[in-house]
């Protein structure tokens, strides 16, 4: 794969490219729109793959928070068009690395060392690159390492790029008034937070000390001797991405077993230590040789505050869910219901949280739950399309929900389809046993 030799760092050149990238699109609507009136039956679906085609390959040049968007969406199965989502995917782990000189230049900053002064062994050229950073491997006293190097300009630029999708996404979701800031703040802290990798290191060391404990998964040690701020170091694991691994398994025990270590490794985290791994892709999990799995890259952990956790998970309970006024009260206290609501939208937001919650808790009313279950992710697919195209949703605020909504939401939304993808059958509550 061809090397950057630089990514664009300010906010000019940032917006430029995004600038070129809108006018590709446009281009390809007016094609689709031509073609259209000559063929009546032609679908939007060469417009999705030349449009997933042009965002991609704008995107993946500017690399950090811009490409920290488009893996966030390829989780979203459901409620993107697939060429979005097969397209957008290759961010998790396909994208053009940094060159040789680009990544010492890295080193010599950070450490005033080559890495070749401070690994007995060191390739400096890339054996992954994703969105916010790329992986080297290094050996230090027989040991085999992997080296993630943070891109350069990565974190000075979050804020400028975040202001360039701001009014995109106002738009898109029809949000109204400064009250919308609180979602872009935090997606801001959590982009920031995870481009601080002595943060990374911290919180890895504490998810490996907390949940090693839980049967058939496993974690890299982590070296803080050679990591720092823009590079971290911890031990090179082998094994298969979790995507690859569901592609050729045909063993629903197999599936079963990672599956049940998986779904273990979040509710531990989400109900004992209220702080979860939110960026559950599946290029952060590999299965190795003994059908275990392992745990990568913790640069975005989300601390869940008590207020929040509460009611939210109340709302599992079915009696909650079918008790009006309790349900009311739970909606309110979420602020997926506003006190300057009109009566319109308190009916409307009521009822669509309920029809929502009743499908998406439905693996929590069981002891055990199969994700194979075609008709459960058919029905959150059928869900997403009606709320796409309601009308009378784009008339309403779209300001719905604390703002932990944002990751809790893409936490359960990724570990879902991680699950689906496995076929696994688990049991649901197994993870109390490791209290």
């Amino acid at each position: 794969m061809k090397t950057i030799d630089y990514i664009p760092t300010s906010k000019i050149e940032r917006a430029t490219k995004l600038v070129q990238t809108g006018a590709k699109v446009g281009v390809n609507y007016l094609k689709y729109y031509g073609e259209k009136m000559v063929n009546s039956d032609l679908t939007r679906d060469k417009l999705n793959e030349d449009n997933a085609e042009d965002i991609y390959d704008g995107l993946k040049s500017l690399k950090g928070s811009a490409l920290k968007v488009a893996q966030m969406l390829s989780m979203d199965k459901s409620f993107l068009p697939q060429a979005y989502v097969e397209k957008f995917s290759l961010s998790q782990f396909s994208v053009p690395p940094l060159s040789a000189p680009l990544v010492l230049k890295t080193f010599k900053t950070n450490f005033g060392k080559t890495p070749y002064e401070i690994f007995d062994e060191f390739n400096a050229n890339s054996v992954n690159a994703a969105s916010i950073g790329q992986v080297h491997v290094a050996v230090k006293n027989g040991k085999k390492l992997a080296v993630k190097i943070q891109y350069p300009g990565v974190a000075n630029s979050i804020s400028s790029d975040l202001s360039m999708v701001k009014p995109i996404a106002i738009r898109m979701f029809n949000l109204q008034g400064k009250d919308s800031d609180k979602y872009f703040k935090e997606v801001e802290d959590k982009l920031i937070e995870e481009t601080n990798y002595l943060l990374e290191l911290k919180q890895s060391q504490e998810v490996v000390a907390a949940c090693k404990k839980i049967e058939n998964l496993v974690f890299p040690n982590y070296y803080s001797e050679f990591s720092s701020e823009k590079i971290i170091t911890m031990d090179w694991m082998t094994g298969i991405h979790l995507s690859e691994f569901t592609k050729i398994n045909t063993s629903p025990e197999k599936a079963n077993k990672i599956g049940q270590a998986l779904w273990d490794f979040y509710m531990y985290q989400i109900h004992i230590l209220k702080k979860v791994h939110a960026d559950p892709h599946p290029g952060n999990f590999l299965v190795n040789e003994e059908n275990q799995l392992v745990a990568l890259d913790f640069g975005c952990m989300k601390q869940i505050p008590i207020d929040f956790y509460t009611p939210y998970f109340e709302l599992i309970d079915k009696k909650v869910i079918n008790d009006p006024k309790i349900f009311n009260a739970k909606l309110f206290e979420l602020e997926i219901l506003r006190v300057d609501d009109s009566a319109a939208e308190i009916v409307y937001f009521t009822e669509m949280f309920h029809d929502l919650l009743s499908l998406f808790t439905k693996p929590f009313q069981e002891e055990t739950f199969d994700f194979s279950d075609e008709t459960f992710f058919e029905s959150i697919a059928a869900l997403g399309e009606r709320f796409t195209k309601d009308t009378n949703l784009r008339k309403m605020n779209g300001n719905r929900g604390s703002k932990h909504f944002i990751y809790m939401n893409r936490t359960f939304f990724g570990l879902y389809n991680l699950m689906f993808d496995l076929k696994a059958t688990i049991v649901v509550n197994e993870f109390e046993k490791y209290k």
